[in-house]
Formats: structure tokens, sequence, C-alpha cells
């Protein structure tokens, strides 16, 4: 997976995305979505890594089955509570 960590004064984004999902598009009908570098970040990261930035995340979005699964893990979302863009599964978690 890949992590980025995008800071705003006091508020964070935590953003993971699966590897092989890195520099493509996806859509699906009107809906297209790319998935950058830019956003998602060119740093690996390990499972265990990405679950220790979620922990502490107020703000996460997270594109693809092993970064959604992980999330799904951990309690902090539901399978339900996810959309589907194609085939790839993808949630935001948001503090208020």
């Amino acid at each position: 997976m890949f992590l980025r960590i995008h800071r705003s004064g006091p508020d964070e984004i935590v953003a993971v995305c699966d590897r092989e999902l890195i520099n493509t598009t996806i859509s699906n009908g009107k809906l297209t979505v790319s998935i950058t570098e830019a956003f998602y970040g060119t740093s690996p990261a390990t499972e265990d890594q990405v679950r220790e930035a979620l922990e502490k995340a107020c703000n996460i979005n997270l594109m693809g089955e092993r970064s959604v699964n992980t999330a799904i893990g951990m309690g902090l979302i539901t399978r339900e509570g996810c959309i589907m863009i194609g085939k790839v599964p993808h949630a935001q978690i948001y503090q208020v």
C-alpha cells in the first residue's frame, strides 16, 4: 500500500491506496477518479504502518481492497459504508 499524510494546520488527511492502483484512473458510469502519486504519495507502507496512521487519523481516504479491508479489520468502517468505483472499493472517514 502507499500512504501519505496531508497536513493543513491542525487538520490532516491520511490517504492510503493499494500499490497496483497508483497512477491509474477508474470509473463507474459518470464518476471517474484518478489515483495519483500527488494525493496518495510514493511511500510504500506495511499494513502495520497503515494501521498506526489510521489509529491516529481524524480524516481518512482509502482506495482499494487491501486498504479498505485494513480499516474494516480495525472496526473503523463496514463494507456497507464503502462505495464501489468499478471493481475498486473506496471509503472516506471524517471526524466532525
